[in-house]
């Protein structure tokens, strides 16, 4: 059976003949089957990919008829019934014979043998019909697909075009290139290919021109400059070059370890590795233990393009048991957090923190993981369509459209060179003779780590020595347990004689440093690891003995230990019976460090405290997971009390709710305040439904009652939003007095920035400028440089609505000073403020930084924050149509995420479509939207913008007395008229006119003078 999915969807059986399928949802259960034909799918994954977010009642049954309809149309072997889900028996599929022939192509071409690459290539496109999935476009599954796929056809058309041009063919592909490139305007490639063409054919200027229009629509549309390699071909183009000098750039700054020795003898591997990561979006590098698979895929995705925009993560499996943790771990940075408080499932979670820019993922030692990578890494790629993963094992992942880099012991000549690199390193100036050096290679089978560790051992032995050495080894291997797999019986035997030629403290010291999971500091290693047999004086000259040796790393963050190594020396650890001692001083040492320098992060000390928090924050949360795998409740406690903090402020931690969770499970083990500030941090957490208000208040009482609040400050404003939002005003102004009566100046400043929060929500407009002032005075005081910058964004606010721009600008610019993790909000505060002062050339400068750091960080809701301050530039800039495009732009981003219901999001979409209609002049569809807009919860939307929106709307209809009481409604939702906004000031103005200054002034006064919730009722009514 034939299966075609590259244009409408067609099967035929094996002689040809055309099978006729019914029905759109059934050729798109055909279709999806057909994406992963051979391969199990997943019952529930065809409801979603059928039925999307709004399944039917019975999506079981419903999906069991169209299999049955399916089977009765192509035969009843030809879906497959599994336990979990159904499997696509088909000989050929369309697409999958497309991307091996682009891939085959691509190889070719970068072997230069363009000739067979323009014959593949051609073989590869001629399969396309049409769209991909050209009649099932409705499904909810076939966006990202068909997305996909169409790049894969775009980039093969590319390979197609250079193969011509290097074939000489420059004046038979033009046409072709030309239309390709109208259709693709942002494709610098096409672009580069198009100006060689021009360039061969004579046409000098008209290849000059494209890159002038190509820099023209990348600044206006991106706000970029062109690529380094559309710079190099127009300087090839000016010089007369028919050939463009093919330069690797530099690499840029990346989420990759920086390589501490010289990469050496896998020259052809990489030139592969770096095809297949054009072609195919799953990579596994596939080779036995210590044949240098983790160093050739760090040297691939350094020198991949997404890496010189920070778009590159490594995440390494090798210790874990699941890997949507560790991914989620890799992910956690400064700046990021999911759009609504993220969504449930792990998989989702990482898909929206990657954002949805081209990016790279290295999935490191997926061995022990196979099973479980391969499905996590099949569900994101689907929800990913730029996402390429880039995978290390020692068996492929088995998923449909794996390209595989297959390595093996390095070539002898590769071997011995990289042997000589390291001996030198290790002996500057060392002669070695040939023979003793082929020897080692040969016996450690040109293993690249085997050979390193055999170098380093230089240090004490000669090469002569060394090769005597590996003889007693090998025969030791060889009577040991030969049911071990590839990588023990090999690594462990060079480890094990590396391990020999430790002294007796390298040997102490190096099974201890096992307890470390990440890069440490030498002041740690030296709290941890000394003891009796290795006094704390002598640390440092032992672990500098252990660089030299090879078997700890000097790190930029201080000191390393090879995971194999690490593994090995943790066996050591348990046959001298020290595991668990050192477990736990390892588990004491980073809670005391948490907990000593917690408050010091909200002090003038932060910077320091933060620095030591980024740096140990890997070994920080091993340590709270062993506490909680101990079942240790009060140093678990100590540590999350110390890092919640951290998370809301610096550092998106997904994993944070769920190490709350645990915590509280200790129950009755944890201490009575304790147990009342982790219950307050569950029912304020994301997952945790809407509590009662008997269950507010009493845990307001069980806070005061145990002094929670005084021991575990940070949970102050927790605390008070709750009793606030619940209505328990009396509680809350309680717990304010309490704390304003003792001398922590910190939790008095969270006490003015509460009320400053709680007045602006309650239209207390005077009450919280004042206290918005008085918490940056006092953040300042302790010196929380984060807080104040906080605090100052809520000052900046009053400013503005004042009219006081000036300073509401220099509040935003010092807030971007104070600190770099919020910098895009501040940033884009500043841009609108901009606006409102009437300086959009300033306001678009800042939209553009924004822009720029976002791009970098790739982080969706930062990526939105930027959409919505450049829509609101091209609004206020009178650019209504451009304004639309990019809110359909924003729409597209947010309709791709697993948002949850009812989010924020919504409300800003429909507020920013009314104010767009209303600046066209547009009432009679303003008066269309606002019945949406009303839908919208109020607790999700600005009421006093709504009712501003009301008044504007209400002019545009020829009412200018309702308008001017719409605009007193504002007064009476915010507490204040907003005399900074010059589009208010103008219509205020024009009203006055119409009405007379005293008309006027009556029908504002009766909307600002009605009671607040009587105009919230009729807002939201």
């Amino acid at each position: 059976m034939r299966v075609a999915v590259l244009g409408p969807i067609q099967v035929s059986a094996d002689d040809g003949t055309p099978i006729d399928v019914g029905g759109a949802r059934l050729r798109g259960l055909l279709a999806r089957l057909a994406l992963s034909a051979g391969r199990v799918v997943q019952a529930e994954s065809l409801v979603d990919a059928l039925w999307g977010e709004h399944p039917p009642a019975g999506a079981a049954k419903a999906l069991h008829a169209l299999v049955y309809r399916l089977r009765k149309a192509l035969g009843s072997m030809a879906v497959e019934s599994v336990t979990t889900g159904y499997r696509l028996r088909a000989e050929d599929v369309d697409a999958d014979r497309f991307e091996d022939l682009a891939a085959r192509g691509h190889r070719e071409l970068a072997a230069d043998r363009p000739d067979r690459a323009a014959a593949l290539l051609g073989e590869a496109l001629a399969l396309w019909r049409g769209p991909a999935l050209a009649d099932v476009l409705d499904a909810p599954f076939s966006g990202t697909a068909a997305a996909r796929l169409e790049e894969l056809r775009i980039a093969a058309a590319e390979d197609r075009f250079d193969a011509g041009l290097r074939l000489g063919h420059h004046t038979d592909i033009l046409a072709d290139l030309e239309a390709a490139s109208a259709e693709h305007p942002l494709r610098e490639r096409l672009a580069a290919l198009r100006m060689r063409a021009l360039h061969a054919a004579g046409r000098q200027a008209d290849a000059l021109g494209v890159f002038e229009q190509v820099r023209s629509t990348l600044a206006d549309q991106l706000g970029i400059d062109p690529s380094e390699e559309l710079r190099a071909t127009r300087l090839a183009v000016l010089r007369g070059e028919r050939e463009v000098p093919r330069a690797r750039a530099e690499a840029g700054p990346g989420r990759l370890p920086a390589p501490l020795t010289s990469f050496i003898g896998r020259d052809d591997e990489l030139e592969l590795l770096s095809g297949l990561l054009e072609t195919s979006r799953l990579v596994t590098v596939v080779g036995p233990g210590g044949a240098g698979k983790t160093r050739l895929a760090l040297e691939a995705a350094s020198r991949h393009r997404t890496h010189r925009r920070d778009r590159v993560w490594l995440v390494s499996l090798a210790g874990t048991d699941v890997v949507a943790e560790a991914v989620l771990g890799a992910l956690s940075s400064p700046g990021a957090r999911p759009v609504g408080g993220g969504p449930a499932e792990p998989v989702d979670r990482v898909a929206e923190l990657l954002g949805g820019a081209e990016a790279v993922l290295v999935l490191d030692n997926c061995e022990h993981l196979v099973a479980a990578a391969a499905e996590f890494t099949g569900r994101l790629l689907e929800r990913q369509p730029y996402l390429t993963v880039l995978a290390t094992s020692r068996e492929p992942l088995g998923i449909i459209g794996e390209a595989i880099c297959r390595l093996g012991p390095l070539p002898r000549p590769a071997a011995v060179r990289l042997f000589t690199d390291r001996a030198t390193a290790v002996r500057p100036g060392v002669v070695l003779d040939d023979a003793p050096v082929i020897d080692i290679v040969r016996r450690l089978d040109g293993l690249p780590l085997a050979l390193e560790l055999a170098a380093a051992r230089l240090r004490t032995m000669d090469a002569d020595q060394i090769a005597q050495r590996l003889d007693d080894r090998f025969r030791l291997l060889a009577s040991g347990n030969r049911s071990a797999q590839p990588r023990q019986r090999t690594m462990h035997a060079v480890i094990d004689w590396s391990w020999d030629l430790l002294t007796g403290e390298e040997k102490t010291l190096a099974r201890r440093l096992s307890v470390f999971p990440a890069s440490t500091g030498a002041a740690a290693v030296e709290a941890i690891c000394s003891g009796q047999a290795l006094p704390p004086g002598d640390i440092a000259y032992v672990l500098g003995s252990l660089v030299d040796k090879s078997i700890v790393e000097r790190a930029a963050g201080g000191y390393r230990m090879l995971e194999t190594i690490r593994a090995y020396a943790t066996g050591k650890l348990d046959v001298a019976g020290e595991r668990e001692t050192t477990r736990d001083r390892f588990t004491r040492h980073f809670a005391d460090l948490a907990e000593g320098h917690g408050p010091l992060l909200r002090s003038h000390g932060q910077e320091e405290s933060l620095r030591l928090f980024d740096t140990e924050y890997d070994n920080l949360v091993h340590a709270l997971r062993t506490a909680l795998d101990g079942h240790d409740a009060t140093t678990a406690a100590r540590i999350v009390a110390a890092l919640h903090w951290y998370w809301t402020m610096v550092r998106y931690e997904p994993r944070g709710e769920a190490f709350v969770a645990r915590v509280l499970e200790f129950g009755d083990g944890l201490p009575p305040d304790a147990r009342a500030a982790f219950e307050i941090l569950h029912a304020t957490g994301n997952d945790e439904p809407a509590v009662t208000l008997d269950r507010v208040r009493a845990l307001i009482e069980e806070c005061a009652r145990t002094g929670a609040l005084e021991r575990y400050p940070t949970l102050l404003t927790a605390t008070l939003f709750m009793g606030y939002g619940a209505g328990l005003d009396g509680l809350a102004e309680r717990e304010i007095a309490r704390t304003r009566s003792r001398s922590d100046s910190w939790a008095i400043a969270c006490t003015f920035f509460v009320e400053a929060i709680i007045g602006n929500h309650r239209g207390d407009w005077e009450a919280a400028a004042t206290a918005a002032e008085r918490a940056l005075h006092s953040f300042e005081e302790a010196g929380d440089r984060l807080s104040t910058a906080l605090v100052l964004t809520l000052v900046a606010q009053t400013r503005s609505v004042r009219g006081d721009h000036d300073g509401a600008i220099a509040a935003y610019e010092r807030s971007i000073a104070l600190t770099s993790h919020h910098g895009i909000t501040h940033r884009l505060g500043l841009a609108v403020e901009r606006m409102r002062a009437g300086d959009p050339a300033g306001a678009r400068r800042d939209i553009e930084i924004a822009e720029r750091v976002a791009g970098e960080r790739g982080q969706q809701p930062q990526q939105l924050e930027v959409m919505a301050a450049r829509m609101e530039l091209y609004r206020r800039s009178g650019e209504v149509e451009r304004a639309d495009q990019e809110l359909d732009r924003m729409e597209r981003l947010v309709s791709g995420s697993p948002l949850p219901p009812g989010n924020a999001i919504n409300g800003f979409v429909l507020a920013a479509r009314m104010a767009n209609l209303l600046t066209a002049g547009d009432a009679e569809r303003a008066r269309e939207l606002l019945p949406h807009l009303v839908r919208i919860p109020a607790a999700l939307r600005d009421l006093a913008l709504t009712a501003q929106q009301l008044a504007r709307l209400l002019c545009l209809e020829g009412d200018p007395g309702g308008a001017a009481t719409a605009l007193g409604m504002s007064q009476a939702i915010r507490g204040a008229f907003d005399h900074g906004d010059p589009e208010l000031r103008e219509l205020a103005a024009s009203l006055a006119e119409r009405l007379g200054p005293a008309d006027y002034d009556t029908a504002y006064r009766r909307g600002a003078r009605m009671p607040r919730q009587d105009v919230i009722d009729r807002l939201t009514e």
